[in-house]
């Protein structure tokens, strides 16, 4: 049974331990191995992989859903990614440091998967109904705070070390060490607070039944009306945005004579960090009240134009190379806010995907495509960068969001999906 157990004490630090993997393993590994001397290439390639747990996130769910309690699940998971972070911190001076990282990196990637996975159906069982709704906006509060954490002052953190020790080496391997500390507070935080009243409801679930037989489950997705139209339209449409989130930390950071802005770590943290996740917060809260007033077919277009267009900023930025920092967080503020404003459409599409009777299964697979389609093109990110340059990539990277702009004209959904009913 569901009780009053004071969600402000285990939901906010519970949703932070979701989000700050993902910003260490996903972003802040990006300028990691820049800095340690990685090529684009390889950090295109390897670092896209690591997308890989949350593309078949759905193939293990229904395991986590039907075996052991939630909470078990994400104390276990947890530990595990701050034991997997303090072992990238040990492991980064040694000689071969990248293929060992990664392979860490890949364990605590399924550990954080999983971790969400359980997170969720933490959330679900144990909160009152009539309070979900609301603390929904403070998980998704917590999430981005933690996207600042990882992409803002773990990176600050990185490139003050950076400079006090001339040793980029030291610097990471102690950046790291402090990351999987802190996860280890977190998870202890978790465990103390996190309520003990969870219903392990695998016998008289009947969503756990019907997980039981996940395979008539996961072929229905594939029954839905024009899912051919629908899977290529999630597939391509982060076509751009995937290649761009892998090289633009290298773009930031790589010389002038290189092509790049030639910013040091520190920067890189305040510019995305601070900035950056202010404006992308700011962008998804005003593209989900525009789409609650007016509903997802009136925004789509515009809110796709604003995710993209704000593209052309770092085309000029490759051409002109302007001497002043703050065209670059003019430039970084437009395309964070954009991305944030426009992104909320996509994910109410994938929503819409996703109703019927599985609706948590159809969703989980939805987003896993999502992921597939970040992953693939990321991974050719840095050789298609070296080859056509900076300037030229960004052109590239422009024109490969039209693909999903065209498939989006072509999607059907009711009119209003979105609105807030009177």
């Amino acid at each position: 049974m569901k009780t009053d157990n004071k969600p402000w004490f285990w939901i906010p630090l519970l949703n932070f331990a979701s989000g700050l993997p993902y910003a260490v393993i996903i972003s802040v590994s990006v300028i990691m191995y820049k800095n340690l001397g990685i090529s684009n290439e390889d950090i295109g390639v390897y670092t896209s992989l690591l997308y890989l747990p949350w593309v078949i996130k759905p193939l293990w769910s229904p395991f986590i859903e039907l075996h052991g309690t939630k909470r078990k699940w994400f104390l276990s998971m947890q530990l595990l990614i701050s034991v997997a972070f303090l072992l990238v911190g040990f492991t980064i001076p040694s000689s071969g440091f990248f293929i060992m990282t990664l392979a860490i990196f890949w364990v605590a990637a399924f550990a954080s998967a999983s971790n969400d996975i359980a997170s969720d159906g933490f959330y679900l069982l144990v909160l009152p109904e009539d309070k979900q709704s609301f603390f929904l906006g403070i998980r998704s509060t917590f999430y981005r705070l933690s996207l600042l954490a990882g992409n803002g002052l773990i990176v600050l953190f990185a490139g003050y070390l950076e400079h006090k020790y001339s040793d980029n080496t030291k610097a990471w391997s102690y950046t790291m060490i402090a990351v999987g500390l802190l996860m280890t507070f977190i998870t202890l935080y978790n465990f103390i607070f996190t309520p003990k009243n969870e219903i392990n409801a695998v016998a008289n679930n009947k969503e756990a039944h019907q997980n039981q037989n996940f395979a008539t489950v996961f072929i229905s997705f594939f029954k839905k009306k024009r899912i051919g139209l629908i899977l290529a339209f999630i597939l391509v449409f982060r076509l751009g945005e995937s290649q761009l989130l892998k090289m633009l930390s290298p773009f930031l950071l790589d010389t002038k004579e290189l092509g790049g802005m030639g910013l040091d770590t520190e920067a890189v943290g305040i510019i995305y960090g601070t900035f950056g996740v202010g404006a992308l917060t700011l962008g998804g809260i005003l593209g989900g009240i525009a789409i609650s007033r007016q509903g997802l077919t009136k925004w789509m277009l515009p809110m796709f134009l604003t995710m993209h267009l704000p593209i052309i900023g770092f085309i000029l930025l490759a051409f002109f190379h302007p001497t002043s920092i703050y065209y670059i967080y003019a430039v970084v503020i437009l395309e964070q806010f954009g991305y944030g404003f426009g992104f909320t459409a996509f994910m109410m599409y994938l929503i819409h995907v996703a109703e019927g009777e599985s609706k948590t299964s159809h969703y989980a697979i939805a987003t896993g495509f999502m992921a597939l389609g970040m992953m693939l093109p990321g991974m050719l990110s840095g050789y298609i960068q070296k080859y056509l340059g900076y300037d030229n990539f960004f052109i590239w990277v422009l024109l490969a969001t039209i693909p999903g702009l065209i498939l989006s004209r072509f999607l059907e959904f009711p009119k209003d999906f979105g609105k807030k009913t009177q």
